[in-house]
């Protein structure tokens, strides 16, 4: 079991930068891939970005390929995601998720542990 807490949204212009925070509590941190998701208000919950657990591999959303990018520290157990660049579209609340299953996976479905969201808004 690992409990996910999301920090770091807030209020932003349009081609700012934000960084979110997801540190997690419980033990085995590094044996989960880690996602972080978004859902716009009338949306469903889309996939932003993973990193996997072992050698660190990562993959993103193409609508924030070159402008986001997530990192992990097993030492701290935590996940970012630095947000650069930031559009109006990309407001929404962001998702910090955790997945035992092995390789890549978007599918939030195949994700186990879910923090409470933190909200980005982007002005424009």
């Amino acid at each position: 079991q690992v409990q996910l807490v999301e920090s770091g949204g807030g209020l932003v212009q349009a081609g700012g930068s934000l960084r979110l925070s997801c540190a997690a509590s419980g033990r085995s941190f590094s044996g989960y891939v880690m996602g972080w998701f978004r859902q716009a208000p009338g949306k469903e919950r889309e996939f932003v970005a993973l990193i996997t657990r072992s050698d660190g591999a990562t993959l993103y959303a193409d609508s924030v390929k070159g402008r986001f990018s997530i990192s992990r520290d097993n030492a701290e157990n935590s996940v970012y995601l630095q947000m650069n660049s930031l559009k109006s579209e990309d407001t929404a609340v962001y998702y910090c998720a955790a997945s035992t299953l092995v390789g890549r996976t978007t599918d939030a479905l195949t994700y186990n542990y879910w923090g409470q969201g933190t909200q980005v808004t982007v002005s424009s």
